[in-house]
């Protein structure tokens, strides 16, 4: 496994910026905007590219703060167009999380994540899980034990199920920040 902080601030692609940290109960909420980027990012989804980072492009993050070091979890992040228009959800799969002491949350990253098509009226149509080479890579590597991995797969799985069916509760948290976001 290997450790995350969510800080988007040092990325070699965001010329200029805003970021903040916001605390809420059971979430920490890191919002960028990148105003200026030196170079766009397009990412596969399914059969399509999506354009997930450019000028104007805003990241919001809901990372929970209950469930600790050694549990496995996940938090999401909503990538937004210049419009504030949704591009994509990207909740990653994480097996412990944490505020360090700079206030930023950590992960103990398991690799697996799962992206989603987020539609008007908060509806997800479409996901995928991603990034299952590297997790295979990382239990090869011995990084990773088997069971772990699979219960990293199980735990993606209830993700998809619940993004798709509505009930994922981190939607709802953003869902709050964002058409009322809390000061």
């Amino acid at each position: 496994m290997k450790r995350k902080v969510f800080d988007l601030r040092p990325w070699p692609r965001v010329a200029r910026h805003t970021q903040t940290v916001t605390h809420i109960p059971g979430y920490v909420i890191v919002d960028l905007t990148a105003h200026e980027v030196t170079r766009p990012l397009d990412v596969p989804f399914g059969e399509r590219t999506v354009r997930i980072l450019d000028h104007g492009f805003r990241w919001v993050r809901a990372h929970p703060t209950g469930t600790g070091e050694g549990a496995l979890g996940d938090a999401l992040t909503v990538q937004l167009n210049a419009a504030g228009q949704p591009e994509q959800l990207y909740v990653d799969i994480h097996a412990g999380e944490g505020v360090g002491e700079d206030g930023l949350p950590w992960t103990e990253d398991v690799y697996l994540d799962v992206i989603a098509n987020w539609q008007p009226g908060w509806r997800v149509t479409e996901t995928h899980i991603i990034d299952a080479d590297e997790l295979e890579e990382a239990v090869r590597a011995g990084q990773v034990s088997p069971t772990l991995a699979e219960t990293a797969w199980a735990h993606a799985r209830l993700v998809e199920e619940g993004l798709r069916a509505g009930t994922y509760a981190p939607l709802e948290v953003l869902r709050g920040y964002l058409e009322d976001p809390y000061t």
